[in-house]
């Protein structure tokens, strides 16, 4: 008979970097480690539905990315800036080595982090996100700051709240989301660029997941990047962008088939 591991309850903790809180979530477990990083507007918590499917195999560390959830703004949203906290975070737990899963900015993330840290990273999964990347979130800089209610601050947002339900907070006046939009927008140009050379400089067995109804990742860059780059799957699951959202059984099953043959 197979015993069934219950999930764990995740803990909240942080470390300092820099003089700025980096806040993480813990899901535990004996299980290798399996650091998860956000998208833009996110935080670590989207990876709970995850974490519960792999519990008992895996550890799953996910961060809030500076300026998101619960881990502080930070001075810039550079490229090494990212990299570092998260292997800041993996040194914090005394972890050498780990897989690498990110979404969209995590994605980057997380490519990255092998490139620039090789010996960090066992092996990345990708979420759709392309090595080409020009997006513009200045859109939300004119989503409300604060609002007297949830409900009201929700209503304020429009079409947008069906994506920022979770990123709602309580402050002291008043509601409000849980990272300031000036830093998201200031995030994604310092990600805008070709990164073809760091998704290229590492060879860890890489999981290259994407929607196929993605705006963002297009099937032709995706292919191109699975045939460029050795030991890489590609594999495309019914959704949007948010894939691990859209279809959390069936990106989980994906993960876990990859994770099985690493």
């Amino acid at each position: 008979m197979t015993s069934v591991v219950a999930p764990s309850e995740p803990e909240r903790a942080a470390l300092v970097v820099g003089g700025r809180r980096l806040s993480f979530l813990d899901f535990g477990g004996s299980g290798r480690p399996l650091l998860a990083l956000h998208g833009h507007f996110g935080d670590g918590r989207t990876f709970a539905p995850l974490a519960s499917e792999l519990c008992g195999s895996w550890r799953v560390i996910a961060l809030d990315q500076r300026g998101h959830g619960l881990s502080d703004s930070a001075p810039d949203f550079s490229r090494a800036g990212y990299v570092e906290d998260a292997a800041a975070v993996l040194g914090h737990l005394g972890i050498r080595r780990a897989v690498v899963l990110g979404h969209s900015l995590g994605g980057v993330n997380a490519y990255q982090l092998a490139a620039w840290i090789p010996g960090l990273v066992e092996a990345l999964v990708v979420e759709d996100i392309g090595v080409e990347v020009e997006g513009d979130l200045s859109f939300s800089l004119s989503w409300p700051r604060r609002a007297p209610t949830r409900d009201g601050l929700l209503a304020e947002l429009g079409s947008s709240a069906r994506h920022l339900r979770d990123a709602v907070r309580e402050y002291a006046d008043g509601w409000g989301l849980a990272f300031a939009p000036e830093d998201m927008a200031a995030s994604q140009r310092q990600l805008n660029g070709d990164h073809w050379s760091d998704w290229l400089a590492s060879d860890c067995p890489a999981l290259l997941l994407r929607g196929s109804r993605s705006t963002v990742l297009s099937a032709e860059h995706a292919r191109e990047m699975a045939a460029r780059r050795p030991r890489t799957r590609l594999v495309e699951l019914a959704a949007g962008h948010t894939v691990h959202e859209t279809v959390p059984g069936e990106f989980a099953a994906a993960v876990r088939r990859f994770l099985g043959s690493v």
